[in-house]
């Protein structure tokens, strides 16, 4: 939770470049549904989204809370027939989530902050190779934008100190 929270991220306001990569991932994979979604104590909140209204969901009902316990894409072929998901009110209810897959967004020294993920709301077999490693190289680049962000911010920061109280 330290790690996410030095990121400054949650409930900021939407960004472009964030906007753009979930753009590319639901298109790239097909899916009506793409997040940027980063998971605290309580909550999943979505930094980024395409195809849904929500800002955050409980943890409780987070695929995404599930995928960031590995380290590879999880993907959830069919939500209605996978004892973990049956019976969410995110499958059960609006979205209807059928197909999941999820990459962890994982920081260099090893935090899983949350996912980019892809949802349907009808079933798939799963995802190729090619798409696991498209989902993969766009959770980099999430990553980098965390991080250039957060250089950013804190120049800014060293700046407002540098100046001072006038």
């Amino acid at each position: 939770m330290a790690a996410l929270r030095g990121y400054r991220l949650l409930d900021t306001a939407d960004e472009p470049e964030f906007d753009s990569i979930v753009r590319e991932a639901a298109q790239a994979l097909r899916a009506p549904i793409a997040l940027i979604s980063l998971i605290d104590e309580r909550r999943q909140w979505f930094k980024a989204r395409v195809g849904l209204d929500v800002l955050e969901t409980p943890r409780s009902m987070s695929f995404c809370a599930h995928a960031i316990q590995g380290r590879d894409t999880m993907v959830v072929p069919d939500a209605t027939k996978d004892d973990r998901f049956r019976d969410n009110p995110l499958v059960v209810d609006d979205p209807s989530i059928r197909f999941y897959a999820g990459a962890p967004l994982e920081t260099a020294d090893g935090h899983r902050l949350g996912t980019l993920c892809v949802i349907d709301r009808v079933p798939r077999p799963g995802v190729s190779d090619a798409d696991r490693a498209v989902l993969s190289s766009l959770a980099a680049k999430v990553i980098s934008a965390f991080e250039a962000r957060k250089a950013r911010e804190s120049r800014s920061d060293d700046d407002a100190r540098d100046r001072g109280p006038k």
